[in-house]
């Protein structure tokens, strides 16, 4: 445990000290824990990664929350990535652990601050987590800064608003008042109710959500280029999609074998990702 500032810049000094693992050795060590499950491996691959994870961390600084937790979380997400990897998909640790460390800290983020409950959808959960570090110093976001982020982060303007008022936003007592007269007034706890998920759901699909975006990146990766690209065009597009008689015309073959390209390209991703479960 991380507890106090003198302790995290000893704990920072200290992890700088352990050498970073060139591609061989990584390979040796995953191997190593994959095969036998040895737990020297295991720790050879997690203290070389902690300056990724202290890294990550400090891209959170902003929200409040003390940055030896968010190491901690994110050494927690490290070590989660560890027991996961598979060194034999020509993937690098160090990319693969990423998304394993920032998600450990969103969790972490969500349970521990509640702002974060105003952003429920996919897009506004980016939104909360790239907005302060798009947002130019302190000043109120001009009309053009609205217009950047949102066409960026694809969201509409007055999302980007919204968030920003609340990011900004004072905080308000919950709990009942009394007027001059010595009469209870209403105040929010009296008629606010959270018609949402529970955090535990929020967290769930966060998780799951996150995992499956990272599963379809990997399972794209086994595919062959003409087969990424059909799949690409056809379902992983912005806007409208390219039709069957688009990619024949690209790739100078039928849009029955456009067809059939699909079919084999989908069924392989559905296997991939079942087997990876």
């Amino acid at each position: 445990m991380i507890a106090s500032a003198d302790s995290l810049d000893h704990y920072l000094r200290t992890i700088k000290q352990f050498p970073v693992l060139s591609a061989e050795e990584e390979h040796t060590y995953a191997t190593q824990l994959k095969q036998s499950g040895d737990l020297e491996a295991a720790r050879a691959l997690i203290v070389s990664h902690l300056r990724l994870v202290a890294s990550i961390a400090r891209g959170y600084s902003g929200y409040g929350l003390p940055q030896s937790d968010l190491i901690q979380e994110g050494n927690i997400g490290l070590m989660k990535a560890v027991k996961r990897f598979d060194p034999d998909r020509g993937v690098r640790l160090v990319s693969f652990a990423m998304h394993w460390i920032k998600a450990e800290i969103h969790e972490y983020i969500v349970r521990n601050w509640r702002l974060v409950k105003t952003a429920t959808t996919k897009a506004q959960r980016k939104l909360f987590f790239n907005l302060r570090s798009m947002k130019q110093g302190y000043e109120t976001l001009s009309q053009d800064d609205v217009q950047r982020i949102a066409t960026e982060l694809n969201v509409k303007p007055e999302e980007v608003s919204e968030m920003e008022y609340r990011l900004n936003g004072q905080e308000i007592s919950l709990d009942a008042q009394m007027d001059d007269d010595g009469e209870d007034v209403y105040s929010p706890i009296a008629y606010l109710e959270d018609e949402g998920p529970e955090p535990s759901i929020l967290l769930e699909n966060l998780q799951t959500e996150h995992l499956q975006s990272e599963g379809l990146s990997m399972a794209l990766q086994q595919l062959d280029d003409r087969s990424r690209r059909v799949l690409q065009a056809r379902w992983l597009t912005e806007g409208s999609a390219s039709t069957l008689h688009d990619l024949a015309a690209e790739f100078n073959v039928s849009a029955e074998r456009i067809r059939q390209i699909e079919q084999k390209a989908m069924q392989k991703i559905k296997t991939f990702m079942l087997e990876s479960k």
